[in-house]
């Protein structure tokens, strides 16, 4: 029975375990994401971010704690110049576990364990939610402001349109009256004709 214990032995020996984390937390500060199950998943979390915290304060003390965790020198100058510069602001939470299924051949739960501040698809779903929120802020005030000027502009295009709608129709009244006046001569001079005419015949 296994009442009371917090740690996860993983079926394996204190230093199998302690040299199977060490190995698999310097894959993650490389690679910055590694599938694995569920189970060690969790159990590098718990060992890895207190590693990561340290990172944040580059000092000779941090360095040569974590290195006595990690083993590999290559990790630990990845760990504090690469991620501690990227983590700087963040309080904690560095990693995240996403389930992806389990395995075909035991049927194990598997996940993969990546470093959040390193996924450009969950940074980019961070902007649009900040997108979001400054369009929500655009509709109650910056909107009105930004309709304000804009709105005498438009009112002096409707007064000049207006304007030239006036001057055509002040102008369309003198072309139309010309060619009446026109067609009502020939009618004129025929009626003259005919009264002349009809003197004549009288005649």
């Amino acid at each position: 029975m296994r009442h009371g214990k917090k740690v996860n032995h993983l079926s394996r020996t204190a230093s199998h375990r302690k040299a199977m984390l060490a190995n698999m937390a310097s894959s993650l500060i490389k690679h910055k994401r590694i599938v694995t199950t569920v189970a060690k998943a969790k159990s590098l979390r718990v060992f890895v971010e207190p590693l990561i915290t340290r990172s944040k304060d580059a000092s000779s003390h941090n360095y040569r704690t974590v290195f006595s965790y990690l083993r590999d020198k290559h990790a630990v100058n990845e760990l504090f110049t690469v991620v501690g510069e990227k983590v700087a602001d963040r309080p904690g939470g560095y990693t995240r576990i996403l389930k992806t299924g389990n395995r075909a051949g035991d049927n194990a739960e598997m996940a993969m364990i990546e470093l959040v501040d390193f996924n450009e698809f969950f940074d980019g779903f961070n902007k649009d939610k900040k997108k979001s929120n400054t369009r929500r802020s655009r509709r109650g005030g910056k909107s009105t402001a930004k309709a304000a000027p804009a709105a005498p502009a438009n009112t002096e295009d409707q007064e000049v349109e207006v304007v030239e709608v006036e001057a055509t129709k002040e102008e369309a009244p003198a072309t139309e009256k010309a060619p009446k006046e026109a067609k009502k001569s020939p009618k004129a001079a025929k009626e003259e004709t005919k009264s002349e005419d009809d003197k004549s015949d009288k005649e």
